[in-house]
């Protein structure tokens, strides 16, 4: 897909309770290692698409979302109803809404290009792409590889 075009693809949550669309361009694509993120969604790590807040629109079923504020007063919402967790919104980043790439149905401008967090990435998990690592307090400062 063309990153100059600006198309908008739909997403849901599992049951469907829940639409949303995405309005390209994203602003980026990446796996994120985060304790929060592991444990929000049961896995080694999440793939996020970040876009502008105004980018991102709910098109049914905004009554099924349920919102959690984490320790780190990040929001992450999830469908009430089957519980896929959908979208992130944190300090850190405000005025963006990171999306899961998983329930976003079709394809969008850019594919992963990025480890967040890599310093809290699970034992059990072994990174094993060429894609660019960031770690530190923020998660995304330069990982300097070990020698």
């Amino acid at each position: 897909m063309s990153e100059s075009a600006t198309v908008t693809v739909a997403g849901s949550c599992s049951c469907g309770a829940v639409r949303f669309d995405v309005r390209s361009p994203s602003k980026f694509c990446a796996h994120c290692h985060c304790d929060n993120c592991r444990r929000a969604h049961g896995a080694a790590f999440v793939t996020y698409a970040g876009y502008p807040a105004d980018q991102v629109r709910v098109t049914a079923g905004r009554d099924s979302l349920v919102r959690y504020r984490t320790d780190t007063d990040a929001t992450r919402s999830f469908c009430g109803t089957c519980g896929s967790t959908l979208f992130y919104e944190g300090p850190r980043w405000p005025d963006e809404i990171h999306v899961a790439r998983a329930n976003i149905d079709g394809e969008i401008d850019r594919l992963p290009d990025a480890h967040a967090y890599v310093d809290h990435a699970a034992d059990w998990w072994t990174i094993a792409d060429e894609l660019s690592q960031f770690g530190g307090d923020s998660g995304v400062e330069p990982k300097v590889p070990e020698r």
